[in-house]
């Protein structure tokens, strides 16, 4: 436990659930996005989220996380009008995800480059958020932890050859926590490792290097 669990976040609005959390998700999102310049976002809230978000500022929250800003930013106040001269296209949609934790969202985003992606996550109270999807694979992780997310093709030996270059090549490292998500055998798949320590910018480069990886993104405790 730590003083998070104890206290609850620093954070600018009314709810942890609701805003702090909502912001975390948002800059799951942003880690994803990775410095590239966002066109849209379509947010879909689920559940309590879908039903108060207006008056706990869970959009303002979502979209100011989306954009970089963490729980305790006085910009969140303003992350609509902030996205609206940045030039960014935001809806929000009520929808009930089927057996989704009650404090969903999931995100669509585009990028000026023509690329997209979805991230699903839920706030599960405190600030506390879990990551359960992402491009429509499933994963786990919660952001409190560095995170590698390895996009790749379902091949014999490519989850070999990451553990064996972190092994070898950053003995250092510790992993906390492993999951592999595919969507068939031998289509898309994703890899979520979770690590204790301070992994360096490097290791994501080496890893996207790898045969049949098709990315590695680094998602850095948010």
């Amino acid at each position: 436990m730590n003083v998070f669990d104890i206290i609850g976040p620093i954070m600018i609005g009314p709810s942890s659930s609701h805003t702090a959390g909502a912001v975390r998700l948002g800059r799951v999102v942003n880690k994803l996005i990775d410095n590239r310049k966002l066109k849209e976002a379509e947010i879909t809230l689920s559940g309590s989220f879908a039903q108060t978000y207006k008056g706990h500022g869970t959009d303002k929250a979502i979209l100011a996380g989306i954009m970089g800003y963490k729980s305790y930013s006085p910009e969140i106040r303003n992350a609509l009008n902030i996205a609206d001269e940045r030039g960014i296209r935001y809806s929000f949609v009520k929808e009930n995800i089927r057996d989704a934790h009650p404090n969903t969202a999931r995100i669509k985003f585009i990028l000026e480059d023509g690329s997209e992606g979805v991230m699903q996550g839920a706030s599960i109270g405190g600030g506390n958020i879990l990551v359960n999807q992402i491009n429509g694979m499933n994963v786990e992780f919660n952001g409190e932890s560095n995170t590698i997310l390895v996009m790749h093709e379902d091949k014999p030996g490519v989850i070999a050859a990451v553990t064996n270059l972190m092994h070898w090549q950053y003995e250092d490292l510790n992993i906390s926590n492993f999951h592999l998500s595919r969507q068939e055998k031998g289509g898309d798949a994703i890899m979520t490792i979770e690590i204790d320590n301070q992994p360096p910018e490097e290791l994501v480069d080496e890893i996207r290097k790898i045969e049949h990886v098709k990315n590695a993104i680094l998602i850095r405790r948010v």
